[in-house]
């Protein structure tokens, strides 16, 4: 049956959140100490930051779904046409653009000055400007301009060389320094004398600054469908953030302009060539007609072959603008075949072939600018760069094919007009030869003229288009300059110090909770075995003002008393057979758990009641409480077990430290202690004692070390075994649990000694104090979370 109650108690272990809470507050002093140095390390931290800024922007990406159509006279400038968000937002914190405009708003450049223990940036409202002519992108160094009055001013505290170095300098003249030549000019305005306040000035490296600002810049998507972005910068400074994120735009639309402008280029740069070639062929066939005319003196070979040669002009004229299509056809499969002009944008919306052909132009033409643009921010390498790399060869293959085509099906087209012509042309054989040259040179002259005035018409568009290019993005909610610092916030730095102050400690206390395997409180014996636990003693913090460590008082009010009182009233409940236990043993699994102390201080609370208490130290080995006594001298226990013919009244010691409690000393050691207590003189003497006192306290040995306390059993009524708190590992427990079970000692009984007033879990009798005065140790906290675990459990047995 005991042996199923352990076990019912082994799976019945819980947690009681209302004890670990208690547990905690007892630490209360560690929580408070962590709580204020994480809070004042978090407020240091908070008082140094710099305040960070935040600035926003709102623009709109333009595609022909949110661009009004303006009067273009050709496709030119629909390059936006297939514009994607996603890659606008990737070319907006390329770090080719924030170098730009890191370097047009001079955000290298820093001029802070000290408000309180943080540095406040000035930007643009800094009263001096500083100029190092022969600087380097690359470079970084730092110094402090210090106005003297006047124009004057003290650079020192120099980041390189000697940091003591003080150089004296004049507005608006160049100085020698550590870094070289330097000029301290003043920004303000009206010649104002210089704020008297060191002013230091740092010059960071571009690349830092660009990775530094890229960092600080997100571009959001307002909607996943919409083209609306939203570009946000912090920074130490709001006006700086305010420009950063201005004249990054204008830097974006710039660079795209001269992307859309440089087909435009190519386009006037192919016509002018083409139209170079054409004059010169064109120059050459009209002197072959004035010739012609010279040789046939002025003869009108129109007028002489037009009865004859009416239907064949027919088709010649067909047959002109085919021949004509095949010429500039064979112009743009030219222009595709020079490999000097392999990376080069293909000219586009000449004319010079069918519309669908120019359609693959262009998406050519837009997907070269894109690989140009990613290749600027990285390498050949890159694997996008590659992959437009291999599409590009495939589409310029494309638009090859499809001009060879082109060419393929005029050239059949002409071969069935010049078949026709020919027929035609066979009527009119009666024309003189000079005729049929004639009309041969006039032809080629008409075709020069058309192709001619062609080009000089798609001359003018490409250079109209050019004029009417439009930005890619428009700013709709402008950047507004806010003054509200956004970081570092006082409370949340605060909190989080608090937060982790509070959170640190219970993790340490908790976690030393866990590993501590120790027996500290009454809840870890209840919970392991079912052996009675008549009381819990707590520790005596007066313990060494007292000679005998007797420490309980008849009128006394304190904890300790009380627990005495406590263990006292329990005793009673262990009677059996209806007889209260005269006979009570003290021992323990090791020594040094208290069991003297424990003695002196029961026998002490059992006279209050006027009973006559005899304390007898069996500890025939070390005699602990007759050396606490001063009775270790003179007969005692050993020289009565030994001698049969010593009286009983020999060897007590009346009325030590009280008229109704008497003691037995050891006497002296014994070399057979376990052969003594096993003779009947032991038995003897118990039996004498029972008739002369009310209690036989027996202050024993610790159990398992040594025999003496199985042997002394046999006289005991109550054995009481002694635990101190913190000294016996929780895994031993199963040990008295055993022993209680084979009932190897008489009526076994549990006492906790050594609690520490106070602590939550480790109450002594559920709380001692309620009616009998003042809770010594105990802090106001606590008495709160007993009083809460109280009423909740008082709840939970409802």
């Amino acid at each position: 049956m005991k042996t199923t109650h352990y076990n019912q108690l082994q799976k019945d272990k819980s947690i009681n959140v209302l004890d670990v809470l208690a547990h905690l507050l007892y630490h209360w002093k560690w929580f408070a100490l962590s709580i204020l140095l994480f809070g004042s390390y978090y407020y240091y931290q908070y008082a140094k930051s710099p305040f960070i800024y935040r600035s926003a922007e709102t623009i709109i990406i333009k595609t022909p779904m949110n661009t009004p159509r303006t009067a273009r006279i050709s496709r030119t400038n629909e390059a936006y046409n297939s514009i994607s968000v996603a890659s606008e937002i990737l070319q907006l914190k390329s770090k080719e653009l924030m170098r730009q405009t890191v370097t047009r708003i001079g955000a290298e450049m820093s001029y802070t000055v000290g408000d309180g223990l943080r540095r406040k940036e000035l930007y643009t409202a800094s009263p001096i400007k500083v100029i190092v002519p022969k600087t380097k992108p690359e470079d970084s160094f730092s110094f402090t301009v210090t106005p003297v009055g006047g124009k004057e001013v003290v650079l020192s505290n120099w980041s390189e060389g000697d940091a003591a170095l003080e150089v004296d300098a004049t507005l608006d003249k160049p100085v020698n320094t550590p870094f070289g030549q330097v000029i301290v000019q003043s920004a303000l305005k009206l010649n104002k004398a210089l704020p008297q306040q060191e002013i230091k000035v740092e010059k960071f490296a571009l690349e830092g600054m660009v990775n530094y600002f890229i960092s600080t810049i997100s571009i959001t998507q307002m909607e996943e469908d919409a083209s609306l972005l939203q570009i946000v910068a912090e920074d130490t400074n709001p006006l700086r953030a305010t420009a950063l994120i201005a004249e990054m735009i204008n830097v974006y639309n710039e660079v795209a302009l001269q992307d859309k402008n440089q087909i435009g280029v190519n386009t006037a740069n192919f016509i002018r060539e083409r139209l170079a070639i054409i004059e010169q062929e064109l120059g050459s066939v009209e002197s072959s007609i004035e010739n012609l005319r010279t040789q046939n003196q002025g003869m009108d070979a129109s007028t002489v072959g037009t009865a004859y040669f009416e239907d064949s002009r027919l088709y010649q004229s067909e047959r002109n603008k085919v021949e004509t299509d095949i010429n500039l056809a064979q112009m743009m499969r030219g222009y595709l075949a020079d490999g000097s002009k392999k990376n080069e944008l293909i000219p586009n919306n000449t004319g010079l072939v069918d519309a669908s052909v120019e359609t693959q132009i262009n998406d050519y033409n837009t997907t070269l600018l894109r690989r140009n643009r990613l290749i600027e921010g990285s390498s050949d390498a890159n694997p996008v760069v590659q992959d437009l790399d291999r599409a590009l060869q495939a589409m310029r293959g494309n638009i090859g094919r499809a001009v060879d085509n082109a060419i393929g099906g005029l050239k059949i087209k002409a071969g069935n007009m010049k078949k026709e012509e020919n027929v035609a042309r066979g009527k009119a054989m009666q024309v003189p030869q000079k005729q049929r040259v004639m009309l041969s040179v006039e032809r080629q002259q008409k075709v020069k003229e058309e192709l001619y005035l062609y080009l000089l018409n798609k001359r003018e568009e490409n250079a109209i288009n050019q004029a009417m290019t439009e930005d890619n993005i428009r700013v709709i909610d402008p950047a507004i300059v806010s003054f509200d610092p956004v970081a570092p916030s006082k409370m949340r730095k605060l909190g989080l110090g608090m937060a982790i102050g509070f959170i640190l400690p219970a993790i340490v206390i908790m976690t030393l909770s866990i590993l501590d395997t120790g027996v500290r409180r009454r809840q870890d014996i209840e919970e392991a075995i079912d052996v009675p636990l008549l009381g819990e003693i707590p520790l005596a913090t007066n313990k060494r003002t007292s000679q005998n460590n007797i420490l309980v008082s008849a009128m006394g009010r304190d904890p300790l008393t009380e627990a005495f009182r406590i263990l006292r009233t329990n005793m009673s409940f262990m009677a059996r057979e209806g007889k209260h236990p005269q006979t009570i043993t003290l021992t323990s699994f090791i020594p040094g758990v208290g069991k003297t102390f424990t003695s002196l201080n029961l026998s002490s609370t059992l006279s209050f009641l006027n009973k006559k208490v005899i304390v007898v130290d069996m500890d025939l080995r070390k005699g602990t409480l007759s050396e606490r006594m001063g009775i270790i001298h003179g007969k005692g226990l050993s020289h009565y077990l030994s001698d049969v013919n010593l009286e009983l009244e020999e060897i007590i010691h009346y009325n030590l430290h009280g008229k109704n409690v008497d003691y037995i000393s050891i006497g002296m050691e014994a070399p057979n202690p376990v052969e003594l207590l096993l003779s009947k003189r032991l038995d003897q003497l118990i039996s004498d004692l029972r008739n002369r006192y009310d209690y036989i306290i027996i202050d024993g040995v610790p159990t398992g070390i040594v025999a003496d306390a199985t042997v002394v059993d046999r006289v005991s009524d109550l054995t009481l075994f002694v635990i101190r708190a913190g000294k016996m590992d929780k895994r031993q427990l199963p040990e008295i649990q055993k022993i209680y079970a084979e009932k190897r000692l008489s009526n076994l009984a549990i006492i906790l000694n050594g609690l520490k007033l106070g602590q939550s879990g480790y109450g002594y009798g559920y709380g001692y104090g309620y009616g009998y005065g003042r809770e010594e140790g105990q802090n106001s906290w606590i008495k709160i979370a007993r009083s809460i675990r109280t009423i909740f459990n008082r709840k939970i047995k409802h």
